[in-house]
């Protein structure tokens, strides 16, 4: 079995690509694991981050199954499945970019929520943030994920300005993009206890909006997107 180097426009679709020729050779028939993401990254000279993108779209139409601490694993492909998954990479923005684009400008937003927000704003990222706190479960997450755009848009909002607010609502709204769900489920928020971290940081930045403090709210959001990535870039501390 040999992988090529991918191009460098777009590469998630040409590791998926790949991966589905070699699922289609027989290489990796039904119920076998696929080669770590570390393997992977090696042979097609990507980053490990692109390769776990890849590997999302292809989780996402479910021709493959990622378990906890073990691999991936090919499901029962079929050519229509391929197709959906080469057309979700294509068509939906990458993961990597948003991350990069939200931890640009999250944390501007948080202190600018802190300095200009109003006692209704607090009032709304209390109540998100509450629910949040109920909805920290594998079980719960499409809820969850709903819940936590909202903080996030009620954090622009309580910025109280509405030109930055055309800049990053819809960077906010390719939450809703089938790829980005699956990626972050698998790597951000894979279980109850990394969800509730996660759900404990965004009140952190809900006290610090309500004491009015900037700086502080700014380095609480920070501190949540350095999370995601450290994880996101993580070695596979079991499945290598």
């Amino acid at each position: 079995m040999e992988f090529r180097k991918v191009r460098p426009t777009k590469a998630s679709t040409d590791v998926a690509e790949q991966t589905l020729e070699a699922i289609r050779r027989g290489s990796f028939p039904p119920e076998t694991k696929l080669p770590s993401e570390a393997e992977l990254a090696q042979m097609m000279g990507v980053s490990r981050p692109t390769v776990r993108e890849a590997l999302s779209g292809l989780a996402a139409v479910g021709l493959i199954e990622a378990r906890a601490g073990i691999g991936s694993f090919v499901r029962q492909p079929t050519e229509s499945l391929g197709h959906q998954a080469l057309m979700l990479l294509e068509s939906e923005a990458s993961c990597l970019e948003i991350m990069e684009g939200r931890a640009a400008i999250a944390p501007p937003v948080a202190e600018l929520a802190a300095r200009n927000r109003l006692d209704a704003h607090v009032t709304d990222l209390e109540t998100i943030c509450a629910e949040l706190r109920e909805l920290a479960s594998p079980d719960t997450f499409e809820l969850y994920f709903s819940a936590d755009k909202r903080f996030h848009l009620a954090l622009v909002e309580a910025s109280r300005n509405s030109l930055l607010a055309l800049a990053i609502v819809p960077l906010i709204g390719t939450m809703d993009q089938r790829l980005y769900r699956e990626f972050t489920r698998e790597y951000y928020l894979k279980d109850a206890g990394s969800i509730g971290e996660v759900a404990d940081l965004h009140s952190e930045v809900l006290a610090a909006v309500r004491a009015r403090r900037p700086a502080q709210a700014r380095q609480a959001m920070r501190a949540h997107w350095e999370r995601m990535w450290r994880l996101v870039h993580a070695e596979e501390a079991h499945a290598d």
